[in-house]
């Protein structure tokens, strides 16, 4: 150690089982916590490390401020130094709220909303044409343009030797758009503004002959706005006389013929260039049937706020809380009918969190926007492809963005927070973690320590309790935590640098870890192994998420390890097909015929029972203890009964 400023002291901690301890530590190191489990480990990391770090934070806060925050009892130590602020990154606190996603919990949701509501493109819920927003000088520009590109061949004459054109422009405003009735009110009110023609049905007829509607039938009714010649532009080879004034008036006028036009139809607006009709909107609002869109924001696409989310469920996506059967309404996608509607690049947002971490990050590298939209979007998908990334790191890349966080296991939901705070940026924090690497194929084991180890390169001290050798190895500094566990366990058996503790001749510490780590004891394979079966399940045609048409006999009355890569499906076919099927024959509660997730399923008659033991917690009531959980509490109350 150098100095006092570059180290982490603890002094007489005496947490739970811990006895008195005192150990140093550095800082911006990564160091693994080391022992037997129920050792100390845990106490001296999160119970007395962080408790403290987290508690003198809260308290360098305003008491306005501590009233919202849960502070942390002070841990049972006599000296802490060299503290930084604390974050644990533990396998306990992961969400349990239903509206919890992958997407959400890592803010990528947040993003996408941002993206949507910005750049997405909206499409007609009856009609399903992408509906177009302008402002009047979009307008304006589209239709010079409209004029100046105008074939001019078929409407020109001469006269005396000269060509001329009698081509026009017609501004209409679009106040009807299939609706039934008869509309004499309304065309009435039209003639008293001044206006002469309207277009009904496709016809043309002047407003002060009588006109009769159909009350029954469903009509559009375009009032003619104003009319140009295409020659009043100067834009073509006809038309290059003109001089700059008589352009710029009539220019002025068209803009005005717009304007009125948007007012009197609430928002749309049609051009007619040689019989060709051209519909535009200024507004969210479908141009050939008239649907009208919310407000795009954020919200929108939002199943947590009432603005976004489906009415019948409240963005639950299911018909009960915590239940399983799909909204009638949303099918499951938990968001109103019109957010669903908007997309980016033929995706809405729906379809876009179904795909896992890797394709979702595959999407963005492929995205095809216009240079206006990648300006706009350019901040937004650099938050998303970066969180994408670091979760690629962690090794959960086949997760799907909408997977509910309250299904995830302990150590992916542990995986997840280390993710995001990969994506904080955050510099001299002290990160405590869990067994980060539990549940991971050794496969992905190097991805994560390297996200660790880059963690801690941002200037970070990172302690990691962990069983894992590669995790071990991969430290800077090693704690180890002994020699037994519980009351036989709590002191400092050894604390140094690895590469010291490793090269050194001996191990005077007689750190059993540090034996194993430096190969001085190893586990022998062991010589037998059992031969003869008794009885198989045989599984035919399994099918669930990525099992794919699965065969396989298990054998009974061995030690049968189910192995892979993260994300193989292991958990998939141990729980929801193994265990499934079990329990629908032997589990009252559960007990039925049917065969869950495969084709056949049969070798029960050499099974009597079965007991799934997996990682959700055994209960969270503070009066809950081994004794209580186990039963054995019941016969000590009957023997002092």
């Amino acid at each position: 150690m150098k100095n006092k400023e570059e180290k982490i002291i603890i002094k007489g901690a005496r947490t739970h089982n811990l006895k008195n301890v005192s150990v140093e530590m550095p800082r911006n190191k990564l160091i693994a916590f080391t022992g037997l489990s129920g050792s100390g480990k845990s106490s001296l990391a999160f119970d007395t490390i962080f408790a403290e770090g987290q508690r003198r934070y809260i308290e360098s806060l305003s008491s306005y401020a501590r009233q919202f925050l849960h502070q942390m009892q002070k841990p049972d130590v006599d000296e802490i130094t060299g503290l930084s602020p604390a974050i644990s990154i533990d396998q306990k606190s992961r969400s349990n709220n239903p509206r919890s996603t992958v997407a959400t919990i890592t803010e990528i949701y947040d993003y996408l909303r941002i993206l949507y509501a910005r750049i997405g493109r909206p499409h007609c819920l009856i009609c399903d044409r992408e509906i177009k927003k302008l402002s009047n000088e979009e307008i304006l520009e589209t239709i010079i343009k409209t004029v100046t590109n105008t074939n001019l061949e078929k409407n020109t004459k001469v006269v005396l030797g000269v060509p001329y054109t009698d081509a026009k422009v017609r501004i209409f405003s679009p106040v009807v758009v299939g609706r039934k009735g008869e509309y004499y009110q309304l065309l009435y009110d039209l003639l008293s503004k001044g206006y002469e023609w309207v277009k009904i049905d496709g016809v043309m007829k002047k407003l002060r002959e009588q006109i009769v509607l159909s009350k029954t039938k469903k009509h559009n009714i375009d009032v003619l706005v104003d009319e140009f010649y295409i020659s009043e532009f100067g834009s073509t080879k006809l038309t290059t006389g003109k001089n700059k004034n008589q352009i710029q008036a009539t220019k002025e006028r068209l803009s005005e013929a717009i304007e009125k036009a948007i007012d009197e139809s609430k928002g749309l607006l049609k051009i007619e260039t040689n019989g060709e009709e051209k519909m535009m909107s200024v507004k969210f609002m479908c141009p050939y049937d008239g649907y009208s869109y919310p407000e795009i924001e954020p919200r929108l696409f939002s199943f947590n706020s009432p603005y976004g989310a489906c009415p019948e469920c409240n963005g639950l996506g299911t018909k009960q809380f915590f239940g399983e059967e799909n909204c009638d309404i949303c099918n499951g996608t938990r968001l109103r009918e019109e957010a669903l509607h908007v997309l980016l690049n033929n995706k809405s947002i729906v379809q876009l969190t179904a795909l896992s971490i890797t394709d979702a990050k595959t999407f963005f590298d492929k995205i095809k926007l216009t240079e206006l939209e990648k300006e706009i979007s350019s901040v937004v998908i650099k938050e998303i492809d970066d969180r994408l990334k670091f979760m690629m790191d962690v090794g959960i890349e086949y997760l799907s963005l909408n997977r509910r966080a309250h299904t995830l296991s302990g150590g992916e939901a542990q995986r997840i927070r280390l993710a995001s705070q990969l994506g904080s940026g955050l510099v001299g924090a002290l990160y405590v973690l869990d067994e980060p690497t539990i549940g991971l194929h050794s496969r992905d084991n190097d991805r994560l320590i390297k996200t660790l180890i880059d963690l801690r390169d941002l200037g970070n001290t990172i302690i990691v309790v962990e069983h894992d050798e590669d995790t071990i190895y991969s430290s800077d500094y090693i704690v180890d935590i002994g020699p037994g566990a519980g009351v036989h366990g709590g002191k400092i058996i050894v604390a140094g640098y690895l590469d010291e503790l490793l090269t050194a001749k001996t191990n005077p510490s007689e750190s059993i870890t540090l034996d194993y780590l430096r190969g001085d004891k190893k586990i022998a394979v062991p010589e037998k192994r059992r031969q003869t079966d008794k009885g198989a399940l045989k599984i035919r045609g399994g099918n669930i998420f990525n099992i794919k048409n699965l065969n396989v006999d298990v054998p009974l009355g061995k030690l049968v390890c189910v192995t892979g890569v993260s994300g193989s499906g292991k958990s998939s076919f141990v729980y929801e097909i193994i265990n499934k099927n079990l329990e629908a024959l032997f589990t009252k509660r559960h007990h039925t015929n049917e065969i869950y997730n495969c084709q056949s399923f049969t070798g029960t008659e050499y099974v009597s029972r079965v007991i799934l033991i997996d990682q959700s917690p055994i209960g969270r009531t503070p009066r809950s203890n081994p004794a209580t959980y186990t039963g054995a509490w019941s016969h000590i109350r009957d023997m002092f009964a």
